[in-house]
């Protein structure tokens, strides 16, 4: 049986043995772990890619980055950090700790001290409204019920950093964010700062084309970032993305249409979809009656 004729469940269990290889700390180059598989480099690289929706280099760059953000959370040192992840050299490491680590390896370990975070809390359709930013960008973007408890919230992620007040320029971001609540035809377009794996940032940035007034399925999501077979690790993105709205997760539903989960609450995602769906009703002349009958709404 040649690669290309051999059963998907085959694939799965290989590219698991994979993965666990790597997540016992070994650093197999590719060429290792094609021979452990039984495939040829350039094959084990697309099944692998396929199955799990990242590169073999991705994933283990991802570990890398897991295992250095716990060692630095739990006190290591940074050289100590970067060498039990696994890198080389420091070089490799200090290249894309940012994106790695959500903050610099300093800041890391001493859990966001010296990060200076501006954030406010505004009240809008949806209930209470945070959106919180570094220097460079929103970070996060959250809505709840409860403002206190999303101050809370926001805190425990950054229990070192330093949270600021709005300022002038702050308070038309958060303007901007009330008034795509309130009206979505206006559009929503701000610098972010958010930090996640290859994998997550691949999904959150097709999220971004996803047109307001319009859904897709979490296959359809899979299927446009090029892992079809990465339908669950698609939905675990959509359900970590930490900045509502303007990464639209609330577009993405289940194949039935039904709404499935949204981590800000599924009530919340309903409004959101029915108040963009006003955007197409209103530009093609569909009723509202014919734009609800194509979301199923939850019992």
């Amino acid at each position: 049986m040649n690669d290309n004729a051999m059963p998907v469940p085959r694939h799965a269990a290989l590219v698991e043995q994979a993965c666990r290889a790597m997540e016992a700390g070994e650093t197999p180059d590719l060429a290792a772990l094609a021979d452990q598989a039984g495939l040829s480099r350039f094959h084990f690289h697309r099944v692998f890619k396929s199955m799990t929706g990242i590169t073999p280099k991705a994933y283990a760059s991802a570990l890398r980055a897991a295992r250095a953000r716990r060692e630095l959370d739990q006190g290591a040192s940074i050289t100590q950090a970067l060498y039990d992840a696994g890198f080389n050299s420091s070089g490799r490491f200090y290249e894309n700790t940012t994106a790695m680590l959500g903050m610099t390896p300093t800041e890391r370990r001493r859990g966001g001290v010296g990060l200076d975070i501006r954030f406010a809390v505004a009240q809008c359709a949806l209930g209470a409204l945070l959106v919180a930013a570094t220097a460079k960008g929103i970070c996060e973007i959250a809505l709840g019920d409860d403002a206190p408890m999303l101050v809370r919230e926001l805190q425990d992620r950054y229990p070192q950093a330093t949270l600021e007040g709005a300022d002038a320029e702050f308070k038309h971001w958060v303007a901007a964010v009330v008034g795509y609540v309130e009206n979505p035809a206006q559009g929503l377009d701000l610098p972010l700062d958010v930090r996640g794996t290859a994998f997550q940032q691949r999904v959150w940035q097709a999220l971004r084309a996803i047109p307001p007034g319009t859904t897709i399925t979490y296959t359809e999501l899979a299927q446009r970032i090029g892992a079809p077979s990465a339908v669950r690790a698609v939905a675990r993105a959509c359900a970590t993305n930490p900045v509502a709205l303007v990464i639209p997760c609330h577009r993405v539903v289940r194949q039935s249409g039904a709404l499935a989960g949204y981590r800000w609450g599924v009530a919340r995602k309903l409004e959101l979809i029915t108040r963009e769906g006003k955007i197409v009703r209103t530009a093609s002349g569909l009723s509202s009656t014919e734009n609800q009958n194509k979301i199923t709404q939850p019992a």
